[in-house]
């Protein structure tokens, strides 16, 4: 049968059509694109620190600690931000000031000197604050303490 080069379309019952199943697709893939990106930037609001274990370590939230941290070479962070020792006392200060009731979470690395945890928790004293806890990380099941 031969090929007809000029053949015209009817023009009389062609209605255009929008086809929504891969408009959905799409959409399901853009959404899932979009909720994995957000999940990776999320901002954590402590360091990546080796955490020591305690067998009587319970979980508690840290909504409204203000979260220093004290590295393995002896660094301090106050809320992710390297803070240098001698201006520690004025930045809890100034925080004690804007918050009377605030609490403190000590984060020492496992293998931090533990002189350095206790400047810090020295520090956080002075500058009167009472509530502090520090964070460690529930231990193995079956370990002894």
């Amino acid at each position: 049968m031969p090929v007809k080069l000029n053949a015209k379309l009817p023009t009389e019952s062609a209605e255009a059509r929008i086809e929504i199943i891969p408009l959905i697709d799409i959409m399901f893939f853009l959404l899932a694109s979009f909720m994995l990106v957000s999940l990776t930037m999320v901002n954590l609001k402590s360091l990546k620190l080796n955490l020591p274990t305690a067998v009587t370590a319970q979980p508690q939230t840290k909504k409204d600690f203000l979260d220093i941290s004290v590295d393995k070479a002896g660094a301090i962070f106050l809320d992710q931000r390297p803070v240098q020792r001698q201006t520690l006392p004025a930045s809890l200060a100034a925080a004690l000031q804007s918050n009377p009731q605030i609490r403190i979470l000590i984060s020492g690395d496992r293998d931090a000197r533990h002189g350095d945890v206790i400047r810090v928790l020295d520090v956080v004293r002075a500058a009167g604050i009472d509530k502090v806890a520090f964070e460690i990380r529930p231990a193995q099941q079956g370990a002894t303490p």
